[in-house]
């Protein structure tokens, strides 16, 4: 049985890795797209001895750019929603997977892209990544206990007697449903109504 720290930093690396995988879903379905997966087409249908417009091999690569993008989404997801169940809350998932999203994809685009981003962009980031966390902050503190529960309520209560309805005078209702009276069947039968 794994330890509470153990799966307190699990949580952490998942949610880490599903906002990196976030980051590969979005460059990937830009690559789908962008006249720089062109180029690319053009340089390795060159290396394979074939016309540089050969757009078999354009489509081929757009096509596996599309199907990466797939993958990595349902990663994504899947990584993120086992974040969610292991972590005690969600908001601290969602800031981590949404700054690893912003940082990895900045990287990506830098790297793969040549983008630079402005200082507003990463100004911009902050921003989003601060309000995620004060929000986590102010939720966490109003936040009752998870197993905490109210057994004055007499519903909830599963000591005693159960609960049962009762007049103001501790007189029971009774209410009989198998039954109906034989005078009641003929009046139901003229009226349609049940009285």
């Amino acid at each position: 049985m794994p330890n509470a720290k153990s799966k307190s930093s699990s949580w952490l690396v998942l949610a880490i890795a599903s906002g990196a995988c976030a980051a590969f879903n979005g460059v990937f379905a830009k690559l789908t797209t962008t006249e720089l997966t062109a180029s690319w087409s053009s340089s390795i249908a060159h290396a394979l001895s074939l016309s540089p417009s050969n757009k078999i091999v354009e489509y081929g690569i757009r096509g596996l750019f599309f199907g990466l993008n797939l993958v990595f989404n349902a990663i994504m997801w899947g990584l993120f929603t086992r974040a969610l169940t292991l972590a005690t809350s969600t908001v601290r998932v969602s800031v981590i997977n949404t700054s690893a999203n912003f940082m990895i994809t900045a990287i990506l685009g830098l790297l793969i892209f040549s983008e630079s981003l402005p200082g507003l962009w990463w100004l911009g980031a902050a921003f989003l990544v601060a309000g995620s966390v004060i929000i986590g902050r102010r939720e966490e503190g109003t936040k009752p206990e998870e197993n905490s529960v109210d057994r004055s309520d007499p519903l909830l209560n599963s000591e005693g007697e159960p609960f049962r309805d009762e007049d103001g005078e501790g007189r029971r209702d009774d209410v009989e449903l198998d039954s109906v009276k034989d005078s009641d069947k003929s009046s139901d039968d003229e009226d349609g109504v049940l009285k």
